[in-house]
């Protein structure tokens, strides 16, 4: 197989990483508001900008008037580890795991916190768990989207709503980029640098009245790190939720998201993302359609991630390589993309099958992605050539 000729139109921007992600159409550093640095975050005008941006996102995402959300340290695995640390052991806990993140709750659950009746419910890469196997009257701890495998929930139906335990999402890659049953889910986690095109290093955590209540009527047996404490002498910490982040936030990455839910609002906010999202994900999709060199590594269509789009290489030559060739090959295309400035740091995650993943949210423009396709299929008609000669 000879490669096709070289695609004429490169995308404007080559910016399709997993995380942190492309900055919203528009970006520029002079857009963001320096009086807030060189100053306390708990003074007047930083804080107010810290509340700003809580009203945004509680506003944004629709959450119900009870809920509760709050910056947390430590990104989204700070605000996931902050829920199991405070909330599970008051009975059994489900943990559900197809990728990276939910493999990393389950070693949290079982092998650090040593939950009593704790059971993992896990799957390999591209598929999803049965989710009649859960168990609801146990605690319940999920990622909403595999940001490291491609692979979501494709609804929130199988959560009942009359169940025992909490449900505890990791919805990293799923907020702001699709509908989320905020009824079913009862402590919601994200970070800035997925969806909205935020900094690194801050977490967000959503708690529903039944989080409050597990809160405030059970005390786990361990020790508890002041970086996970929402409650003061057994009482919810109202202040953490109201913009008294428990340490020092980075004002400039406060301001910055701020930037990035102010063109939220611009763009026709959730909906808005959501419909750019659409978009984008439709051009993959049909791309897949007509490519005969990647697949979806999601095997279930309904399951298949609109935000972190991990493909699979899916012609026989590939599939008969060894791992080591294949990882090879993989390199060296994601080696050929970024050298013609096409595209940058789309390699899959490090423990996934060898890929790529394609970053498709919101702060993506469509034309980009419309223009990358063609650009895949030649990197791998190139670089198969290359191993081809070689052997």
């Amino acid at each position: 197989m000879s490669p096709s000729a070289k695609p004429a139109i490169k995308p404007a921007s080559p910016h399709f990483s997993c995380g942190p992600t492309k900055k919203r159409p528009g970006w520029s550093a002079s857009n963001l508001d320096v009086s807030v640095l060189g100053r306390s975050h708990r003074a007047k005008h930083p804080k107010a900008k810290i509340q700003s941006v809580l009203t945004k996102m509680r506003s944004i995402l629709g959450l119900p008037s009870d809920y509760h959300i709050a910056i947390v340290p430590g990104s989204n695995t700070g605000a996931v580890e902050m829920a199991l640390w405070s909330l599970l052991g008051a009975r059994g806990v489900d943990v559900l795991a197809w990728e990276a993140f939910g493999k990393a709750w389950v070693a949290d659950v079982i092998k650090q916190l040593k939950i009593p009746n704790a059971r993992a419910i896990e799957v390999d890469y591209g598929d999803l768990p049965d989710l009649g196997m859960v168990n609801f009257d146990n605690d319940v701890v999920f990622t909403w989207n595999g940001t490291t495998s491609g692979v979501r929930v494709p609804h929130g139906d199988w959560i009942p709503a009359d169940r025992s335990g909490l449900t505890i999402a990791d919805a990293t890659s799923a907020c702001f980029a699709m509908h989320l049953p905020w009824d079913k889910l009862d402590v919601t986690t994200f970070s800035f640098q997925k969806v909205l095109g935020g900094e690194g290093a801050h977490g967000v955590i959503i708690l529903s009245p039944r989080a409050v209540e597990r809160l405030e009527s059970y005390s786990p047996p361990w020790p508890m790190p002041k970086l996970f404490r929402m409650t003061k002498k057994g009482v919810f910490d109202k202040a953490l939720f109201d913009g008294a982040t428990i340490n020092t936030p980075s004002m400039l990455v406060i301001d910055d998201v701020h930037d990035a839910l102010t063109w939220t609002e611009l763009v026709g906010g959730l909906e808005g993302l959501i419909a750019r999202v659409d978009a984008n994900f439709a051009v993959i999709d049909d791309w897949i359609k007509t490519t005969s060199h990647f697949a979806f590594l999601a095997q279930n269509p309904a399951t298949v991630s609109p935000t972190s789009v991990t493909l699979s290489i899916s012609d026989d030559w590939f599939a008969n390589a060894d791992a080591a060739t294949q990882k090879a090959i993989t390199t060296d295309i994601q080696t050929l993309l970024a050298e013609e400035d096409v595209a940058l740091d789309i390699g899959a995650y490090r423990d996934a099958p060898s890929g790529l993943r394609i970053w498709a949210g919101a702060t993506v423009e469509t034309s980009d992605l419309a223009a990358l396709m063609p650009w895949l299929d030649w990197a791998y008609e190139t670089v198969r050539a290359r191993h081809i000669d070689a052997a």
